[in-house]
């Protein structure tokens, strides 16, 4: 777990001993509704108590210093460069700056380093949290006056992933850092921006995270295959005359299947299905009814790993697992190819599923499997 002491010394030791501001983003989950924000779909994701925390202080200069904690790598480029840093965890600060200035922040050259807990390539979405981290930062420190609002900052690391990092994201995870509230999830409608707070009191049942420990990256190969994935439903919506597959049916598909690619078929059927599942999820949350949320979770996850093909064999061997460990709702959660499987375990059967579930693993794949709970927390924020 990242503190305010690890990178309170960090940042002490590399930048001349005066201390600065300490800041905070989370990483998220998400419920249900993958691949459908770029849909213009429904999600409902929550913000986690894991994240990523920095410390920031002006240093008076035209450059920016950078240290990253975990990576023990630091960077530096003056505020007026056009290019920017190389290494990539550097160019999600890099782009967050970049667009503040569009927005006509005075952005003064600052000292930053920072540390994160959320476990890269999860599909938790440690990227929107350094984006919404660094936005809230540099927001706080250089926008007074300038009107930057919570929408402006989730936009914003949005943005940075297109234009900065190549990666065609939705709005679901920047969304979910900035706006998250402790013990709620929210749904999303992605197109209209309209959300709503949703309780999730789980009393009765635990959220577990099974960390694979197969890593994605989609700002390389796997980037290729998500935006595959966006382009097929971008083709998809031309066919059936529609802006996006947030306002297409089933009717609408079947009666075009002939003039359909079999696969972007399948990744629609798919998109189709989830957008009724956030819906149905939504519903049983509101009536405590979670023996629903969990055959929707499994149902997503069929739809991933058969229809739209971003699971991989570990995650559906954790899927099975979970099946066949009394674990009530078990899916692949982020974009795929790799990281996390979340699972609503009753609390009862918790301690048993992750000593199965990290024995068969490691049986199976001789590589340990990583089991924690997740907890809603709060969204991007100053820690006073």
């Amino acid at each position: 777990m990242v503190t305010i002491e690890h990178v309170r010394s960090r940042f002490v030791k590399h930048f001349d001993g005066r201390l600065g501001n300490i800041y905070a983003a989370p990483g998220r989950i998400n419920i249900i509704g993958e691949h459908t924000d770029y849909n213009n779909g429904f999600v409902l994701p929550g913000a986690v108590a894991y994240g990523i925390m920095c410390e920031i202080r002006p240093n008076g200069t035209n450059t920016v210093q950078l240290y990253s904690i975990d990576f023990k790598d630091r960077v530096e480029f003056s505020i007026d460069s056009k290019e920017g840093p190389k290494a990539s965890w550097a160019r999600y600060i890099f782009g967050v700056m970049r667009e503040l200035q569009k927005k006509g922040l005075d952005i003064k050259g600052f000292n930053a380093a920072f540390s994160g807990d959320v476990p890269p390539g999860a599909g938790m979405s440690s990227s929107a949290a350094l984006e919404s981290c660094f936005g809230f930062a540099l927001n706080d420190l250089f926008g007074e006056g300038k009107g930057i609002t919570s929408w402006d900052l989730a936009l914003i690391g949005q943005t940075t992933e297109h234009d900065y990092l190549g990666m065609n994201c939705g709005i679901m995870d920047q969304f979910a850092s900035v706006f998250g509230q402790k013990g709620k999830v929210m749904k999303l409608d992605c197109r209209s921006r309209e959300f709503e707070y949703i309780p999730f009191e789980t009393n009765d049942y635990t959220l577990l995270m099974c960390n694979s420990g197969v890593k994605h990256s989609f700002a390389s190969e796997e980037g290729n295959a998500y935006n595959e994935r966006r382009n097929s439903c971008e083709t998809v919506s031309k066919i059936l005359g529609v802006e996006t597959l947030r306002d297409a049916d089933f009717n609408m598909l079947a009666a075009k299947k002939d003039e359909i690619n079999p696969i972007d078929y399948k990744r629609a059927v798919y998109v189709l299905g989830e957008k009724e599942r956030v819906i149905a999820v939504c519903d049983a949350l509101k009536a405590g009814d979670f023996e629903t949320v969990g055959k929707k979770m499994y149902e997503t996850h069929e739809g991933l790993s058969k229809d739209y093909e971003v699971s991989c064999e570990e995650i559906d061997f954790l899927v099975d697992i979970a099946r066949k460990n009394n674990v009530t709702g078990c899916r692949i959660m982020g974009g795929g190819f790799g990281g996390c499987t979340i699972n609503l375990v009753k609390n009862e059967y918790v301690k048993a599923f992750a000593e199965n579930a990290k024995a068969e693993y490691k049986k199976t794949f001789q590589r340990e499997l990583l089991v924690f709970e997740a907890k809603i927390g709060d969204g991007a924020r100053k820690i006073e």
